[in-house]
């Protein structure tokens, strides 16, 4: 029997871009010749809804409310209902240009008088001078998403309390201990995205009419609608078998016992998906060919299942899994990948990138090659298990991506991309003379110096994320981060003055953080963003989970666990009591209010203690911590191994003859093009010519790389003192210009 599968991410993640779990899966499939289809239902549900038909039908499921007079009601969906006409008339055009369609509409949503608005556009007095500096088309999105917004505030208020953009009934999914009030929740009668949702899922199992159904559920705001079309499919179509996988499951659920669950799913899988859904397909071949092993026998690989009436876990498959090189490209076809909507949602710049524009997502290694932050689930095998991917092999991907999709910008979700193999896929690019934009999460270790950030923004690295979290060297160590506060600034200024954006993560409220602590860790902050070497922040507040080094042995980070009871469902987020006794959620609005300010460069004038509404202890840390730390000379040190790359082109060489006090020598001119100017260095005939040769070896364009050692070899053959050559003016001015030691 032939095996078809259907890969689905539910509602709802990224409005902008696919979520790639299921591209990441049909991509392995396509390498073992089984046909798959996927959707990303959240795309779809969006565009159905947001259209001049769904707003129809939407004004007219919620209508009654408006006639029954002990509704309650707010002012705002008052107003949202009575301008109904507008939100028909412009929904179609709107949706268009958030599509990249319709760009002229650019000039009339900034005259302000053609988009109908609500409470959403309150805000903008406020960020006015945020916005000041936008272009034309970057404004037009931002009030065009606030026109969402206020559709989407009404939605929630009048016809569904559990919608949102970018997740959906996420409250039942959060700390779900118990599967009581999801189960619940299924048992009642669709809601009205429900019925979309449904809608289309009818209409794909109908046309595609898979033998399995494969539900990918990334986050908490994903495993309702998961559930739903679960339950759907369930009850029309029972011969097909439905498995769950993905981010939440592989966190939440690794101590699953509630057998209600399985009245929805066959199978949930935990960690890598390719081997376990290989399994799965021979398993639900065999038994549906009744040729096969008895269910005890069947092979399955980390999966759960109902037998007899009890959950069992089944890990009894001898199958390895899937090494990265074996696994394939990412496959994004059966995507509606024209019809994603970019919206620019807040002013962080970072958090803006994730929201516009469309990125292919790719991995340059499985799991961490540091793997031991201590907030973090290092037990797991999505991060315990550390495989990098040779770069020729990523950028045999990337360029099989751009054919597909269409599109250059690559966003690799790597928990850390690792600096060597960043410096490799960065040299392989520029090789290929590949036209790539692409960004990362990091660690702010020193391997970053500055020609390192110099190489990846020639190669198109446009970003970098990484984590500072607290800003505190002692509270560094306790997490066991690996790095210090001097050393972060050091690495964000290479990165700054490269070119290249850096967002830091911020953490507070890890256990036995002190308020001085906290306020130390704030001007930490305010110096880098001060200085200019931090352009994006965002302040997260510690949550202790189940599978890190904190939440599997607390006593050692000073807290107690609130309670040791194992829920039947999902068990990830652990409440605790720091033995500090600190309320850290107090702090959560200055840090957060603060930090804005900070990124659009003002407010560093202000006392620590304005931006707080209680008394807060004077900053320990010096006003110029972070200057002085960056004033610190350069190391004249270079490692042999350094390799030496040139990324500059070609040269113009003329030769001439210089005299004086009637001596004369031969000189050489050497005359250099790139894209913002030209250079001109001078040298002698002899150190010219072996410069010539020299340049043509370590240009960026040949394949083997060469050392310090060895171009120090090369010249002191021929010529001598290579390290009074390698320092002087002619050199100095090359290494300004692209001569990179890495």
């Amino acid at each position: 029997m032939k095996t078809k599968l259907f890969l689905i991410t539910p509602p709802f993640t990224q409005l902008n871009t696919p979520y790639p779990a299921t591209a990441y899966i049909k991509g392995f499939l396509n390498t073992k010749g089984i046909e798959s289809v996927q959707a990303d239902l959240g795309i779809e549900v969006i565009l159905k809804l947001f259209s001049k038909e769904g707003l129809l039908n939407l004004f007219q499921v919620s209508s009654f409310r408006f006639q029954v007079p002990s509704e309650t009601i707010s002012d705002n969906s008052k107003r949202i209902y009575a301008l109904q006409d507008e939100y028909l008339k412009t929904i179609n055009p709107v949706i268009a240009f958030l599509q990249g369609k319709n760009p002229t509409l650019a000039l009339q949503i900034c005259q302000e008088d053609f988009l109908p608005e609500a409470s959403r556009f309150a805000q903008l007095e406020e960020l006015d001078w945020a916005f000041g500096t936008m272009g034309t088309q970057d404004k037009a999105k931002h009030l065009a998403t606030l026109y969402l917004e206020d559709i989407s505030d009404f939605i929630v208020e009048c016809v569904d309390s559990n919608f949102g953009f970018s997740r959906y009934a996420e409250r039942l999914g959060r700390s779900a201990n118990s599967f009581d009030e999801l189960y619940e929740a299924l048992q009642q009668e669709p809601t009205y995205i429900d019925e979309i949702l449904l809608s289309i899922l009818k209409e794909k199992i109908e046309n595609i009419q898979p033998t399995l159904f494969l539900i990918s559920v990334p986050f908490p705001g994903n495993l309702y609608a998961a559930f739903r079309s679960a339950q759907w499919v369930k009850k029309h179509y029972p011969n097909i078998k439905i498995s769950m996988g993905g981010g939440f499951p592989n966190t939440e659920l690794r101590s699953l016992s509630d057998v209600r669950v399985f009245e929805f799913f066959d199978f949930i899988t935990l960690d890598d998906g390719e081997t376990p859904i290989e399994e799965l397909i021979n398993a639900v071949t065999s038994s549906a060919s009744s040729r096969a092993e008895s269910r005890d026998e069947m092979p399955l690989k980390r999966t759960f299942l109902l037998e007899d009436g009890k959950v069992v876990y089944k890990n009894n498959s001898t199958k390895p899994d899937y090494k990265q090189s074996q696994v394939g490209t990412p496959d994004y076809s059966d995507l509606l990948l024209d019809k994603y909507i970019s919206v620019i949602e807040i002013v962080n710049p970072m958090h803006r990138m994730w929201s516009d524009g469309r990125w292919n997502k790719l991995t340059m290694a499985h799991g961490c090659y540091w793997g031991k932050c201590t907030f973090c689930d290092i037990s797991l095998d999505y991060i315990k298990i550390y495989e990098p991917v040779a770069a020729n092999l990523l950028c045999d991907r990337m360029e099989e991506m751009i054919a597909q999709t269409g599109e250059n910008g690559f966003h690799f979700v790597d928990e850390a991309a690792p600096p060597a193999l960043m410096r490799a896929l960065a040299l392989e690019i520029l090789r290929r003379k590949l036209a790539v934009t692409w960004w990362t999460n990091i660690r702010f270790e020193k391997s970053f110096t500055k020609d390192l950030c110099l190489l990846l923004k020639a190669s198109g690295c446009i970003a970098v994320s990484g984590g500072l979290e607290v800003a505190s060297d002692r509270l560094l160590k306790l997490i066991d981060k690996g790095v210090t506060v001097e050393q972060v600034a050091k690495v964000t200024r290479n990165f700054t003055e490269a070119g290249v954006m850096v967002h830091a993560y911020l953490m507070y409220g890890y256990p036995t953080q002190t308020i001085q602590e906290t306020v130390d860790s704030l001007e930490m902050v305010r110096q880098l963003f001060e200085v200019g070497v931090l352009q994006s922040g965002f302040w997260h507040q510690f949550a202790m989970t189940a599978h890190s080094p904190v939440g599997l042995y607390p006593e050692k980070f000073g807290v107690v666990k609130e309670t040791d009871i194992i829920g039947t469902f999902a068990n990830n987020d652990i409440n605790y009591v720091d033995k500090t006794g600190i309320d850290h959620d107090k702090f959560s609005f200055g840090l957060k209010k603060s930090l804005f300010n900070f990124m659009h460069g003002i407010c560093f004038d202000y006392e620590l203690q304005d931006w707080f509404e209680f008394k807060i202890p004077k900053t320990k840390i010096s006003p110029d911590f972070i200057y002085d730390a960056l004033q610190e000379e350069d190391d004249f040190n270079i490692k042999p191994t350094a390799k030496i790359v040139w990324l500059g082109g070609k040269t113009f060489v003329e030769h001439f003859t210089k005299s004086k006090k009637g001596n004369s020598w031969e000189m050489m001119t050497f005359t250099f093009h790139d894209k913002k100017e030209s250079f001109t260095i001078q040298t002698n005939k002899n150190e010219g010519e072996w410069l010539v040769e020299m340049l043509l070896k370590i240009s960026v364009f040949n394949a083997k790389t060469i050392s310090y050692q060895e171009v120090k070899s090369d010249f002191e053959s021929q010529l001598e003192d290579f390290e009074l050559f390698w320092f002087s003016k002619p050199i100095k001015t090359l290494r300004e210009f692209g001569l990179l030691v890495l």
